[in-house]
């Protein structure tokens, strides 16, 4: 294995009974990279997230976190992580503060009380608050501190800003970016196609269990779709306009139209010049309809 790489994937495989998760991962995550793991609910995303902690047991294939196996030195392997599970489980009758000292028991004591504050200040969490008062918000707080507080050169964040308003969503980000100037590796899942662009240096997407591609953020943009909805103030024919590359009129009704766009909008944008425009809304298709239009037959369907 690879000094060079934080996390190496060949070939993992896990099934749940008949239900197949992982169906082959093969991946390489470079030290020192903010690495973004996009797809859909149910891709594949935390099943792989947890075999990479040995916290589950792959079917077959082989993994190396920081040049470890975690299913031969687990405790070595967590011991060097800062994880965010996708469901954290907090201890109710617990103040914030009381969980984060639980969770820094179980590291050792390791983490500067000091830098613990700090990030709760950033992130506008009070640790004075019981668990069971807190929103799910406040607790995803508590989750994004107890992966950051000990500065660990491997941070495995499952959804990190779930839950998170935009503000927090960005500080969350600033965060990142912080543990990665400090010597970090941040590898993190999202099902959210711009999340991954604002943060991420290299994205790998799965879908139904396979890595379909390996891309930098800004070839997201490639495989970028929007609906449009177009009201021209009279009835036109809005035919021209599905001639214009990237463009498809999927419906129209006198005066409205709706056109989808692949990758960017200029060339939208310059066509409708020539029309009676009186309003136009975009919408961006979830990430699973970005998918199918993209990989649809690329793949077999899990049951």
């Amino acid at each position: 294995m690879n000094e060079e790489y934080a996390l190496e994937i060949q070939g993992l495989t896990k099934s749940y009974g008949q239900v197949q998760a992982l169906r082959g991962v093969d991946l390489e995550v470079q030290r020192g990279k903010i690495f973004g793991f996009l797809g859909p609910n149910g891709a594949g995303k935390t099943t792989t997230i947890r075999c990479l902690l040995d916290l589950i047991r792959p079917s077959s294939g082989a993994v190396r976190v920081l040049g470890l196996d975690p299913q031969a030195d687990s405790v070595a392997v967590r011991a060097r992580v800062g994880y965010l599970p996708g469901e954290l489980n907090l201890e109710s009758n617990l103040t914030a503060e009381g969980a984060l000292r639980y969770f820094d028991d179980l590291r050792g004591r390791q983490a500067d009380w000091d830098f613990v504050r700090q990030l709760a200040r950033r992130l506008e969490l009070d640790l004075a608050t019981p668990i069971k008062n807190l929103s799910r918000g406040n607790k995803q707080k508590v989750g994004v501190v107890q992966a950051l507080m000990a500065r660990s050169e491997l941070l495995l964040l499952d959804e990190p800003t779930s839950g998170l308003d935009p503000l927090m969503q960005q500080e969350v980000y600033r965060l990142l970016r912080e543990a990665q100037a400090a010597g970090a590796t941040a590898f993190f899942s999202s099902h959210i196609i711009s999340e991954v662009e604002a943060i991420a240096e290299q994205v790998a997407i799965i879908r139904q269990g396979v890595i379909v591609e390996v891309a930098e953020p800004h070839q997201l943009l490639s495989m970028s779709l929007r609906r449009v909805r177009v009201r021209f103030s009279e009835p036109i024919d809005p035919s021209p306009l599905a001639h214009v590359p990237g463009i498809s009129l999927l419906s129209q009704n006198g005066a409205n139209a709706t056109l989808q766009v692949e990758g960017e909008i200029d060339g939208l944008i310059k066509a409708l010049a020539a029309f009676p425009v009186a309003d136009l809304e975009t919408e961006r298709p979830s990430l699973e309809e970005i998918f199918l239009a993209y990989y649809q037959g690329s793949e077999t369907e899990v049951a």
